[in-house]
């Protein structure tokens, strides 16, 4: 099976779909691994590492030619997949809600499209989700990010000059990227509260060194893990709570994402008129609509003496770690379902009809579909 590797062409990404790592493990299954020049530049990987790892690496034409199998980061234009077998996979993110024509073209192309962000959240699928691998750094370089512009220190210092007070984080939304958020911060020094509509994060908040905060009988678990929509009046309650919370916060986190919709609005700018002076906010969801109401993808707005910021592609800004980790989630994927007689992957109908966008000339996942 011939497993071809494309180098991204999406601006700002700098992630690579496979490593010398993995290239050498998906040999091991019996795959023979084909990948661009120039593919791993961006995440500190020569074309050089991938020859001795055993992949073959040339011009994106040939690196397709036959492929049976295309992974990406991003999923990449059809055009570009010219000459790969009739019907060939490829796995990569899709954006699926966002990106409906790419889909659409890979189906009229014949091409099988296999949908990381889609991966069901189940215990035997968390080694493959590349979702919780790529937020968790996301959630690390959140705080970074976010403490480089701060312009003070994180942790309380005494000093013979005076103590210096301990900055003062709140995270909004605590799924992996919050998570990660708040052991970050914590590790920093800082102190550390947090807040979620699903009530059942207070535990993890606690285990992690930081303080829940929840407006009142507040309660919007989704499927899967995910969040829910709010309602009206508990859009206002959390409102409400984040308004008294908020004045006295140095940075803010947000991490709040609802699959297939725009990202929830979780900070006003009244809100942000009351912090103080030098604050930062950091969106992490600037990229889907945003979760504060005047945040820009990849730049720093000043409003009301706050600084806020947010990245287009968080994952992008640690490329190594995060090819490490986005190639060994597509391994484990690989792996976990190959068939050594017929040497190729073999799907089941749990995990392949759900991350399934498209076959035979037609789409097929029952979501898009829905």
């Amino acid at each position: 099976m011939k497993i071809a590797v494309l180098k991204e062409t999406a601006a700002g990404e700098t992630r690579v779909a496979v490593t010398p790592e993995t290239v050498k493990k998906l040999a091991s299954l019996g795959a023979s691994l084909a990948v661009e020049a120039g593919a791993g530049a961006a995440s500190a990987i020569s074309d050089a590492d991938y020859v001795d790892a055993g992949a073959e690496v040339g011009p994106a034409a040939a690196v397709v030619k036959n492929a049976d199998l295309v992974m990406g980061v991003q999923a990449p234009d059809v055009a570009a997949l010219a000459g790969a077998k009739p019907g060939a996979w490829v796995a990569a993110t899709f954006d699926p809600f966002g990106q409906r024509e790419r889909v659409d073209a890979y189906a009229k192309a014949g091409l099988e499209a296999l949908s990381l962000e889609f991966m069901p959240r189940i215990t035997r699928a968390q080694s493959m989700d590349v979702l919780s691998s790529q937020s968790n750094l996301a959630g690390y370089k959140a705080v970074i990010a976010a403490a480089d512009q701060y312009g003070r220190a994180f942790p309380m210092m005494m000093t013979a000059a005076g103590t210096i007070s301990a900055a003062k984080v709140f995270v909004m939304g605590v799924g992996v990227a919050g998570l990660q958020a708040i052991a970050t911060a914590k590790r920093l020094g800082a102190q550390v509260s947090a807040t979620d509509v699903r009530p059942e994060t207070a535990e993890q908040i606690k285990s992690l060194g930081g303080k829940p905060v929840f407006a009142e009988g507040l309660e919007a678990s989704g499927e899967g893990g995910y969040a829910a929509e709010l309602t009206d009046e508990q859009k206002a309650a959390q409102a409400e709570m984040v308004s008294a919370h908020i004045a006295k916060q140095d940075i803010v986190i947000t991490t709040a994402l609802i699959p297939g919709r725009a990202a929830p609005r979780l900070v006003s700018d009244a809100q942000i008129a009351t912090m103080k002076q030098g604050s930062v906010i950091f969106d992490l969801a600037v990229a889907q609509g945003g979760n504060v109401e005047g945040s820009v993808a990849d730049q720093v707005v000043e409003k009301h003496g706050v600084h806020i910021m947010g990245f287009s592609n968080t994952p992008a800004h640690l490329a190594a770690d995060a090819s490490a980790l986005f190639s060994r989630n597509l391994f484990n994927f690989l792996s976990a379902f190959w068939d050594k007689e017929a040497n190729k992957p073999v799907l089941d109908e749990e995990i392949g009809d759900a991350i399934r966008l498209t076959k035979g000339g037609e789409v097929v996942n029952a979501r898009l579909k829905g």
